[in-house]
């Protein structure tokens, strides 16, 4: 028999005689009592007696819910605990050796803004971080468990329309930050490491260590110099506009606040002037590492000539964002290509161990240009761990001169 005449014979069986051949599904006409559907749920949705691969019994009253989430509670750096460090009544008891502070202040910038947002940008980055979770496969250390009691400030209330009261409202809080008796008593002050913010905020930074260590060298990464005269960036409109995240580190000199040992490393932007504002820029106590003289050097050339250029001196690192390449922290205000990886900066970092480091910062993220991978602000995280580490290992005592006759002698407190 030919196939095609086979499918219609077979296609010919009545629809009711393949019907009779199924099993019904007949409901069960019992009557259900009220509530039996919701027990039946409770029984099969009920918390587990056991858990997978655990052979003791758990009920829901031995579960904790305090701990052992980073995604819980309020977002702080790194999962650390939140103190209100500007009131004296919570500080009373609670005291810390190390501050993260955030500075959101954006006004002082000279192309795209955002920066306020960075210390929240920077916190969210960091919550994959944990003290319980943040051993070093480089070093072997965790920053996060050490004699420092670490903690996060939040961010300092500033205002947004006007940038004296911003800034002096952000010197203050340096000045009450920074004033309070440190956790561990062998020490004389606890260190800030703030958040930013734009880069004008480094200047109340420096304005307060200053008060509580005197002068320090600064270790510049950035791609510009930002000690350019206010009268070529900004003073020419106002003396208001004089003072901005390009002109901070020339009135930091003209204050007095730091050596004539500081130093830039990553610098690759243009300047406003060929000549003059290089000139400026050694009056103001700085030499320059440039992006491209990592390529010659390598990263243990760059860390050499920042150790040998502070000396012994005490050290405040500022880091702006923009040190890096775009493709690694695109999610700043001033961008400048050919920068450093993230890696590599890292890596410079983490060889500044053994310098006396009394403060730093990270500044100049803005979240909104950042990509959806957070690729600025895991960056920025990862380098504020960095520089806890550097305090951590690095615990700088103050020394005073006291007359002990017939000569001073320099003792610790």
């Amino acid at each position: 028999m030919h196939f095609w005449n086979l499918l219609l014979i077979v296609g010919a069986i009545p629809v009711e005689a393949q019907l009779s051949q199924r099993q019904e599904f007949v409901p069960d006409q019992k009557p259900v009592p009220p509530g039996i559907h919701n027990a039946v749920c409770r029984e099969t949705w009920k918390f587990p007696e056991t858990l997978p691969g655990r052979k003791s019994a758990i009920g829901i009253d031995d579960v904790d819910i305090v701990t052992g989430s980073q995604f819980s509670g309020l977002t702080t750096y790194a999962n650390l605990p939140y103190l209100s460090c500007l009131s004296d009544k919570e500080t009373e008891e609670s005291r810390y050796d190390i501050a993260i502070l955030g500075a959101p202040f954006d006004t002082g910038v000279t192309a795209r803004p955002g920066a306020r947002y960075g210390p929240r940008g920077i916190r969210i980055g960091s919550e994959r971080i944990a003290p319980d979770f943040a051993w070093s496969v480089y070093t072997g250390r965790n920053p996060l468990k050490s004699w420092a009691t670490i903690v996060d400030c939040g961010d300092v209330p500033l205002t947004w329309l006007d940038n004296n009261v911003a800034l002096a409202q952000l010197d203050k809080a340096h000045t009450v930050v920074s004033g309070r008796k440190p956790s561990n008593e062998s020490f004389a002050h606890p260190r800030i490491i703030t958040l930013g913010g734009d880069h004008t905020t480094t200047l109340s930074a420096l304005r307060s260590t200053y008060k509580r260590w005197g002068k320090v060298s600064v270790i510049h990464f950035d791609s510009h110099i930002d000690t350019w005269d206010p009268k070529v960036l900004g003073g020419g409109i106002s003396d208001y506009a004089g003072l901005n995240h390009g002109t901070f580190l020339h009135i930091a000199h003209e204050e007095g606040l730091i050596h004539n040992t500081s130093i830039h490393a990553g610098i690759r932007a243009p300047l406003a002037r060929r000549k003059g504002d290089m000139r400026n820029d050694v009056r103001c106590g700085f030499s320059i590492v440039k992006a491209r003289d990592l390529d010659k050097v390598g990263t243990a050339g760059v860390i050499s000539q920042i150790k040998e250029r502070v000396g012994d001196t005490k050290v405040y690192i500022s880091v702006d964002i923009d040190v890096l390449d775009p493709a690694f922290a695109p999610a700043t205000g001033t961008p400048e290509v050919g920068g450093w990886t993230t890696r590599e900066l890292l890596t410079i970092l983490d060889g500044l161990n053994g310098l006396d480091i009394i403060g730093a910062d990270v500044v100049e993220v803005s979240p909104i240009y950042d990509t959806s991978g957070q690729t600025t602000a895991l960056a920025a995280a990862e380098v504020v761990l960095s520089l806890i580490e550097l305090m951590v290992e690095n615990p700088v005592k103050n020394y005073v001169p006291t007359l002990s006759w017939p000569w001073f002698k320099e003792i610790l407190v």
